[in-house]
């Protein structure tokens, strides 16, 4: 409860001091640097490392690739029927298709179920999130932009992302004994990820008033926070039979917001702007409130 506690103090001072302007504009950058630089190699690291690996574990890793070709399908469907142009469609399957599986899911794993499930949160968003993202999603918003996909700027991209070369090192590393003053290094950096996530959140958090904005976030939202848990549940507890506490972590991830990341994606390349913002705005809030229920809903998997 004291992680949740602060999971949401943090988050709610980052929508004051943008407010206020208690920290500069420059804040979110700065943040984001630090996380994704030292506190999630860091933690990639300490928990790829340690964890001993079954074929159990390979439910998280296929559950964004699964989560994200289901989004594109759904949303390529309904872009026919609503008739979307080409950046909507584009921002709705990017910020739909792809779940905010660490600056949001690893604060909420630590809530709900300990710090020691972050591994499970980890392969989720390492060789999951991450890599659908700067493979496929890149590739989609590329297609959606009317641009260009360059394997090769793919590839380095995959490969220069700190997080990544810390899982791959954990890997190679993992028959060698990690001395308990390192360990314990990489485990407070770790801890830095939810007060500081949060706080870069909430200040980058903005709502937009646009034509038909409704309608989209609420199929966007439907299929993220509400259809694609459930469609997880169905698939991987009664067809294939998953159970235990990495099942439920895998499942909770599947009912994260949208990826900030993903979002900034869709801006990047002139997408739509105003509904990938508004999924953000309007979908990191309302999972706060959602991902209660799939905990008490998934905790008898």
């Amino acid at each position: 409860m004291d992680s949740l506690v602060l999971l949401i103090f943090c988050f709610l001072f980052g929508m004051i001091a943008r407010k206020l302007e208690l920290l500069p504009s420059s804040t979110p950058i700065v943040l984001n640097n630090f996380i994704i630089n030292l506190s999630m190699p860091a933690i990639t690291f300490l928990f790829i490392h340690r964890m001993e690996f079954d074929t159990s574990l390979l439910f998280p890793v296929f559950m964004p690739w699964i989560h994200f070709a289901l989004a594109f399908g759904i949303f390529y469907m309904i872009a026919k029927w609503k008739k979307y142009d080409r950046k909507m469609t584009g921002t709705m399957i990017l910020t739909a298709g792809l779940g905010n599986t660490s600056f949001v899911g690893f604060p909420l794993i630590t809530a709900y179920y300990g710090a020691e499930y972050l591994g499970v949160g980890v392969l989720c968003d390492q060789p999951g999130s991450f890599l659908v993202l700067s493979t496929l999603g890149i590739a989609t918003a590329a297609y959606y932009s009317s641009g260009s996909v360059s394997p090769l700027g793919l590839i380095k991209k995959v490969f220069t992302f700190p997080p990544f070369q810390a899982m791959l090192l954990a890997v190679l590393l993992r028959s060698f004994e990690i001395p308990w003053w390192a360990e314990s290094s990489m485990k407070t950096l770790g801890l830095t990820i939810t007060p500081l996530a949060m706080v870069s959140v909430g200040y980058q958090l903005k709502l937009v008033k646009s034509g038909g904005i409704i309608n989209k976030l609420f199929f966007g939202l439907g299929y993220k926070l509400f259809l694609a848990p459930a469609f997880f549940y169905v698939l991987y507890v009664l067809i294939l039979g998953g159970a235990g506490k990495n099942m439920q972590v895998t499942l909770f991830e599947s009912a994260m917001a949208p990826m900030i990341t993903a979002g900034i994606v869709s801006i990047q390349y002139g997408l739509d702007e105003d509904l990938a913002v508004m999924m953000l705005g309007v979908g990191i809030p309302l999972s706060l409130l959602t991902t209660p229920i799939w905990y008490y809903l998934f905790s008898g998997v």
